[in-house]
């Protein structure tokens, strides 16, 4: 009887486990779109190198089978592990697109060494080449990503990607001896913080679980290590993680925009830009905000595009809230359905759909910002300061009747 009941128990876990790996490949999620997805893990894509990275790839599914014709892909490659890209895949192979998310260069599953975007740009272009030559692909690319995720957009428009249709930019990594790494010649000590996070954080060296418990002890008490400054080589536990460190020490060392920081450098080459339609998106609080308006004016004067640029009153990668600190600024300052408006311009861009882009909001005009300050100065039920403000469409930028003052 025992038997009987632990091989019932055993059948019972298995089918269930069947039942959960069945989830995980193929799945109807609740995406807002017509298709079923289709996951295919860890697909291994050689560089020309021969070094390997690791790729999820999302597929519509319609009958149990994967749709039978040639789809445009959006992809998206990050340092942050592709595992965080299941609801973004979901949704937009739910709605007839592939979906292609990668682990970069030296991150998580992928093989090789980290270097900061220097490796993103020829690594996309592979990427690029071998999603071009799939049997579900009609080799027309669109690439989605916040921050760094942005920064490797940028990268591949700026190799010039035959298969890189449109760009839509958040936040995004760029100019880096100007604003991102560099501000008005100081280096940014957040990427100290990034460098002692990610250093063992799906970092190559983190796959030691030795090695991952010193670099985490590290991380924990990164601030200390502030008070070491200068970095010095091989004097913190961060010589374990050989490439993080050189990175750190030469970022620290180098003077603004030398040739250390020529990766992403839109403003000095904005010919090197794929002329492609460029959608930028950026927050006035985010510290990158220079960035944004930077590589509007610099792309708007040299590629056709067309280029696309909103600023709203976010910081770094919020685009979806309204309220930050002790401030609100209305419920229509957020991007209410942050994948919903990139689809748009995707769909326009990758499908050829007469839609919004170029008629309605928040595509309707080159230049949409939000005018922050119409609030009554009130207290809502959080306590945030109802500060308040509006949206406004603008056809250039910078704005030709702003008036300069002293």
């Amino acid at each position: 009887m025992i038997s009987r009941f632990v091989f019932r128990s055993q059948l019972r876990l298995f089918i269930s486990s069947f039942i959960l790996c069945l989830l995980l490949t193929t799945a109807a999620f609740a995406a807002g779109g017509p298709y079923a997805v289709e996951v295919r893990k860890n697909v291994m894509i050689p560089m020309r190198d021969g070094v390997k990275l690791a790729t999820d790839v999302y597929l519509p599914v319609e009958d149990g089978d994967v749709l039978d014709q040639k789809l445009p892909t959006i992809l998206e490659r990050r340092p942050y592990n592709k595992n965080g890209c299941k609801s973004s895949g979901t949704y937009y192979a739910s709605h007839g697109y592939a979906f292609v998310a990668q682990d970069t260069r030296g991150r998580y599953g992928s093989e090789g060494v980290w270097h900061m975007l220097t490796d993103d740009g020829v690594d996309g272009v592979d990427t690029a080449a071998w999603i071009g030559k799939q049997p579900w692909s009609n080799a027309e690319i669109g690439m989605i990503g916040t921050s760094y995720v942005g920064g490797t957009q940028h990268a591949l428009a700026m190799e010039k990607a035959p298969e890189l249709k449109t760009v839509i930019p958040v936040d995004a990594m760029s100019n880096l001896g100007y604003a991102s790494m560099r501000n008005g010649g100081a280096f940014e000590l957040r990427f100290w913080n990034w460098i002692y996070l990610n250093a063992g954080k799906g970092s190559r060296q983190s796959h030691d679980p030795g090695t991952a418990a010193v670099l985490k002890e590290m991380a924990e008490n990164r601030v200390q290590y502030l008070f070491q400054l200068p970095l010095r080589k091989g004097t913190t536990p961060m010589k374990l993680a050989s490439e993080y460190e050189d990175w750190l020490v030469a970022g620290m060392q180098h003077g603004a925009n030398d040739d250390f920081w020529k990766q992403n450098n839109i403003i000095d080459y904005p010919e090197q830009y794929k002329d492609i339609p460029v959608y930028l998106v950026s927050g006035w609080y985010d510290s990158w905000s220079s960035n944004n308006t930077a590589n509007f004016q610099a792309l708007s004067k040299t590629i056709k595009g067309p280029v696309y640029m909103i600023m709203g009153p976010w910081i770094h990668g919020r685009q979806g809230s309204h309220s930050h600190g002790q401030v609100n600024f209305g419920k229509e300052a957020a991007i209410a359905d942050p994948l919903g408006w990139r689809k748009e311009w995707y769909d326009h861009w990758l499908k050829g759909i007469d839609n919004s882009v170029g008629t309605a909001a928040p595509f309707e005009t080159p230049v949409r910002i939000f005018v922050m300050g119409t609030g009554d100065g009130s207290r809502n039920q959080d306590g945030k300061l109802n500060h308040g403000g509006y949206w406004r469409n603008e056809s250039e930028w910078p704005l030709k009747r702003t008036i300069y003052t002293k």
